[in-house]
């Protein structure tokens, strides 16, 4: 685990530490022509031989230098006028490709090995069910509490809602499953700080009702989907 550790470390010294945003630009206007881009590449491979210190190890730090080169290069020639997506899927593709690394290198003593298929799948499920299907599932059943002082159009943030809610219920489902209970019901008070306190200044009551069954919904239905996987992976 420790030579991950050491793979992401460089990454992430290479990729923010220790690239300029002068770097970012130049690569972004003249691509292949840039020499940040090569450069960039042997930083991160010099990183790696520094952090690992075991010169066997070059091979591998080549690969995911060269690797690394070729994921920008695809980067560069697709990113678009917004490249808020691109940047995250890029972090990913990189993160993957250390992990594929790790994996590889140290086969046999990886502690991956010990994990179950058929958990991993329960886990995976578990946690996508927590975001969009259960997010409209609460906004289907609180829907005959809609409020007609609602507005679609009140200055919010798009689908922010919808995200605060798939960010709680991964929280708790993570609570739940660290045993730590307590996190759950200060996330609930922090969130009722914020929320619920504007609202009882806009004197909506019906509004505020209508949030607040949302809430607790969407905070049960995360209690309860990581009881149950506690409960599967136990027996």
């Amino acid at each position: 685990m420790i030579l991950l550790i050491k793979l992401v470390l460089a990454h992430l010294m290479g990729d923010f530490l220790l690239q300029p945003d002068s770097w970012v630009k130049a690569k972004e206007k003249n691509k292949l022509g840039s020499w940040q881009l090569y450069l960039h590449s042997f930083i991160h491979f010099a990183l790696i031989m520094l952090l690992v210190f075991d010169f066997t190890f070059w091979k591998w730090a080549a690969i995911i230098a060269l690797a690394h080169l070729v994921i920008d290069v695809v980067k560069l020639y697709s990113i678009k006028e917004n490249g808020r997506w691109y940047f995250f899927v890029d972090q990913a593709i990189h993160l993957l490709l250390l992990t594929a690394i790790w994996l590889v290198y140290s086969a046999g003593e990886s502690p991956l090995r010990n994990i179950k298929p058929d958990h991993l799948l329960v886990f995976i499920t578990a946690a996508y069910a927590l975001t969009t299907p259960i997010s409209i599932a609460v906004k289907f059943y609180i829907s005959k509490w809609t409020p007609h002082t609602i507005d679609e159009d009140d200055g919010s943030l798009q689908e922010a809602g919808k995200t605060i809610g798939i960010l709680e219920r991964l929280f708790v489902f993570a609570f739940v499953l660290s045993g730590h209970w307590e996190a759950i019901g200060f996330l609930f008070a922090a969130k009722s700080i914020f929320r619920f306190g504007d609202l009882k200044e806009s004197k909506e009551r019906k509004l505020t009702e209508y949030v607040l069954i949302g809430t607790l919904v969407s905070f049960g239905l995360a209690i309860v989907i990581g009881v149950l996987y506690t409960k599967f992976i136990v027996v």
